[in-house]
């Protein structure tokens, strides 16, 4: 007989044994396969089991009732679009290297400052902001037809991303004296005629010069820790960010006495026709000052966006005349698009109202006797608590009311020609509501912006990066290559660009413009003329802008509230989306 141990259990194991019997436990299936006291091996021993799926068909969904329901797979199409946006963001993720490596070793990889992983960063946001914008522009939208020249465009551009099969390597690095010739011939207004096609793009040391020069422009006043433009919408931008001038009332004046000599520098300049045009960027609105001869006038023009009708009647009181060209436009469509019975009906209502307010007029605002005879009358009908009688206060509020729907809004803005632009001038340097009182842009001057150079300007150009990219196109990959240019786009500055791109794309590319939305109303008509007069453009020869650029923006505008927002040429011919 075995003795008995007190104290003892019998089913206590040591911890070897446990973890041996751990290890030599079978696994689900095979416990699934024996067991036959498991509900779930049953359904499987009950159920049909499919066969064997070959390489080529497809899998069975696990997650459906095996006895009851069938198998459901989604739809090819879905399955396709979804594999199609993992790719493009396994695209995203693994052009830059990051998939490829932790965070540590890629910081590690790059600069200590992170200068490095923040461009990479940066091309990735780029590179979805590109796939974003073009399929934010809709096929369905019809572009126009092919031309050899697109419509002037008054808006200010903040970005510009070009695409082309071909590499933009041309544009990257240039050299000192390559960035120094581009300076000089900015700022001497050379002439450069490019020919139609360039086989060697990075070769050509006239081009890189070329592209420099077109990507300078001028402001007033620069800080440089402080972004000038645009003005409108910036007080996030600087906030926390202080100058010299936000408290300091001698400063302020010092700045607005320069700011007032550069500006009327700048309104000289464009009277002589050595400037084309410029733009005066205030935190409330924008001015487009233009010489005549541009935008088929043929007188100085400015047109002022957005608009308030305290501005308004205060442009009144100093004796500027001015237009509201929607506002002519507005009633034009409506006339036409009315029906004859609507528009009987609508002028006798308006000879009515008018006769009213004339009767109104001539009685002081009294009334007295008119309105007695009313109240009998409406007493009769028994309709008087019914019926509120009109009066000069209601009449006037009507007509304000009115006029304040149109302010901050693109119908608002007002059209200033001739020798009324002068006085405008005048205006808006004596103009205190200017210049902010408070808030982050508070005593900081307007920002003047020009082609050309004038007193008291800085020399700035915009910054430009070409990046390469590849998009999926049906079944393979394919490269795309971009260049991206930042900053303040002017109208001369797009159509110069377009045309060194022609030659160095061989007249193939597509850009994407981003609007300053306030300036998109400068596209509107301010003239029935379609030509101007060879001697007009003639007296504009020496304004420093290319001869073809200035036919362009002497055509009469035909965009109305809207601007290009897509510029696409294919075999040297033009198509845009507005």
């Amino acid at each position: 007989m075995c003795s008995v141990v007190p104290d003892y259990s019998p089913g206590f194991k040591k911890p070897p044994e446990i973890l041996r019997l751990k290890r030599k436990r079978p696994r689900r299936s095979e416990t699934v396969a024996l067991s036959g006291e498991s509900s779930f091996a049953t359904t499987l021993k009950d159920s049909p089991v499919p066969p064997r799926l070959g390489p080529g068909s497809r899998r069975r969904n696990p997650f459906t009732n095996v006895g009851n329901t069938p198998c459901l797979l989604p739809e090819p199409s879905l399955v396709q679009s979804s594999t199609q946006r993992l790719a493009e963001v396994e695209w995203l993720v693994a052009r830059n290297d990051v998939s490829s490596r932790s965070e540590k070793q890629f910081l590690k990889s790059h600069d200590k400052d992170g200068s490095t992983w923040k461009e990479e960063l940066s091309k990735i946001a780029t590179a979805e902001t590109l796939i974003k914008d073009s399929l934010a522009i809709s096929d369905t939208e019809v572009p126009s037809s092919p031309s050899f020249e697109f419509p002037a465009d008054w808006s200010i551009k903040t970005r510009l991303l070009v695409t082309s099969s071909q590499s933009f390597a041309w544009a990257d690095h240039l050299k000192a004296q390559e960035e120094s010739q581009g300076y000089i011939q900015h700022c001497r207004a050379t002439l450069i005629n490019l020919p139609q096609s360039i086989q060697e793009p990075k070769l050509s040391t006239e081009l890189r010069c070329a592209f420099q020069q077109n990507l300078i422009y001028w402001l007033h006043p620069f800080f440089p820790w402080l972004p000038l433009f645009p003005r409108i919408g910036a007080d996030r931008k600087m906030v926390g960010k202080s100058h010299p001038c936000a408290f300091n009332e001698e400063l302020q004046q010092m700045f607005m006495s320069e700011w007032s000599l550069s500006f009327t520098s700048l309104y000289n300049l464009l009277r002589a026709k050595l400037c084309p045009y410029f733009y005066v960027c205030t935190y409330q609105f924008t001015v487009l000052f233009r010489a005549a001869g541009l935008a088929g006038s043929d007188m100085i023009t400015a047109l002022i966006s957005p608009t308030t009708k305290g501005l308004r009647e205060a442009m009144k009181n100093e004796g500027i005349e001015f237009d509201l060209p929607f506002q002519g436009i507005k009633q034009k469509n409506f006339n036409a698009s009315a029906s004859p019975l609507e528009t009987e009906v609508k002028k006798d209502t308006e000879k009515k109202l008018n006769e009213i307010e004339e009767e109104l007029e001539m009685s002081g605002g009294d009334g007295s006797d008119d309105d007695d005879d009313g109240i009998l009358w409406l007493m009769e009908m028994g309709i008087e608590d019914k019926i509120k009688k009109p009066d000069t206060i209601s009449t006037k509020f009507c007509k304000e009311k009115n006029e304040m729907k149109l302010d901050h809004r693109p119908e608002s803005v007002v059209l200033v020609k001739g020798t009324n632009t002068f006085t405008l001038l005048n205006f808006l340097i004596n103009c205190k509501s200017l210049v902010a009182s408070a808030g982050p842009q508070a005593g900081i001057p307007p920002t003047l912006l020009s082609p050309v150079a004038f007193r008291g300007a800085t020399m700035q150009t915009l910054k430009a990066r070409s990046i390469n990219v590849r998009t999926q196109a049906h079944s393979h990959y394919k490269d795309l290559f971009s260049l991206e240019i930042v900053g303040p786009i002017m109208p001369h500055c797009l159509h110069s660009l377009s045309m060194l791109l022609k030659s160095a794309q061989n007249g193939t590319f597509s850009a994407i413009c981003y609007t300053h939305e306030p300036t998109a109303v400068f596209n509107t008509g301010i003239s029935n003329k379609q030509h101007m007069k060879e001697s007009c453009i003639k007296e504009l020869s020496n304004c420093g802008l290319h001869p073809n650029t200035l036919s362009q923006l002497a055509l009469n505008s035909t965009l109305g509230k809207s601007s290009i927002r897509l510029l696409d040429m294919s075999d040297y011919l033009y198509t845009w989306k507005t």
